[in-house]
């Protein structure tokens, strides 16, 4: 199994190549291992071999299974030594994120949507049908949103990084029905806790909440503790990429679009969370200074319900407490 996995060491990247590598893939059960090499279209771990490409590796996997390309996914160079040799599953990860996005229009055009397109291209001309996994956005649905959101919701996004992403989720379900890939687009939530790293994300303030008061740290927390928002772990997140991937290509063909399901929690939820697990001197340690636009992006969500993509298999963290224990999971 050739499997090529785009912002690879990037904060989801790095779990995601953890978790194949070592083959205790949740969503199919359990580890799988040589004597089941068709337990899943993924196979036995020991059988995959990782292409991972991001602008650069600060880690060096001594590892057979893994091949290192460090360049940007806008150079087609880079793209098209990727791809030597064939591919039979790709994970594109990779993106410029909203806040930056926002900033530098250019950037964010050239790898959300025009090194997508491109990588589409080259899977195109290769000589069998590549399933693809594509990280897209709740973003895609723009604001101000309404009272309940559901997956018949006609997405309208408000900044570039939505359009952009929504643009992908189009050619990947365009493809896909021509015959060329096998896609399947996934609209992830924030996902939690990224590393305190100058990100480009407007909404890291939902990482900084939990890494920080976890850590017995104190917090400005810049949105009111009733700003609501949805919530995934990166443990969650990867589970539900695995998931995507092992979809049977008979239930893909009926829908690529996938509205992952999400804790809806408030900021106050959270922060409750941390103080069963940590302490109550958590609660001594937040307080809050409403910013209304963070609170229009990123802590006004309504309820969201995805019975579709519940009943294909795809889950979130179970609680709030779920999603605290394991929102510090995985490698730095």
């Amino acid at each position: 199994m050739r499997i090529l996995i785009t912002g690879a060491e990037g904060f989801i990247g790095r779990a995601l190549v953890a978790r194949l590598l070592e083959g205790k893939d949740a969503s199919i059960g359990s580890a799988l291992n040589d004597a089941e090499p068709n337990a899943s279209f993924l196979g036995a771990p020991t059988k995959r071999q990782l292409t991972l490409i991001d602008q650069q590796f600060e880690r060096k996997l001594a590892d057979s299974r893994v091949r290192l390309i460090a360049g940007n996914i806008a150079d087609p160079d880079v793209l098209s030594k990727a791809l030597q040799g064939g591919v039979d599953c790709v994970f594109h990860l990779a993106s410029i994120p909203g806040g930056l996005a926002e900033k530098d229009f250019e950037l964010g055009l050239a790898v959300n949507l025009v090194a997508t397109q491109h990588l589409l291209e080259l899977l195109r001309r290769q000589h069998h049908v590549t399933r693809v996994v594509f990280a897209s956005t709740i973003g895609v649905y723009g604001v101000p949103l309404p009272e309940v959101i559901d997956e018949s919701l006609e997405p309208a996004p408000t900044l570039s990084y939505g359009a952009q992403k929504l643009i992908g989720e189009v050619l990947i379900t365009d493809y896909s029905r021509r015959g060329f890939i096998d896609g399947r687009s996934l609209r992830l939530p924030g996902i939690v806790a990224r590393p305190p790293a100058a990100s480009g994300m407007l909404s890291s303030f939902l990482s900084d909440l939990i890494r920080n008061l976890s850590a017995g740290r104190s917090f400005l927390c810049p949105v009111a503790a009733t700003g609501t928002s949805w919530w995934m772990s990166r443990t969650c997140v990867v589970d539900n990429l695995i998931h995507a991937a092992e979809l049977p290509t008979e239930k893909a063909q009926t829908q690529r679009v996938w509205l992952l399901p999400v804790l809806r929690a408030s900021m106050g939820d959270v922060v409750a969370a941390i103080a069963r697990i940590h302490g109550e001197d958590v609660l001594s340690k937040v307080s809050y200074q409403d910013n209304p636009t963070l609170r229009a992006q990123f802590a006004n969500y309504p309820p969201m319900r995805s019975p579709r993509s519940i009943a294909a298999g795809f889950k979130n963290d179970g609680t709030v407490d779920d999603l605290v224990r394991r929102a510090l999971d995985g490698p730095n």
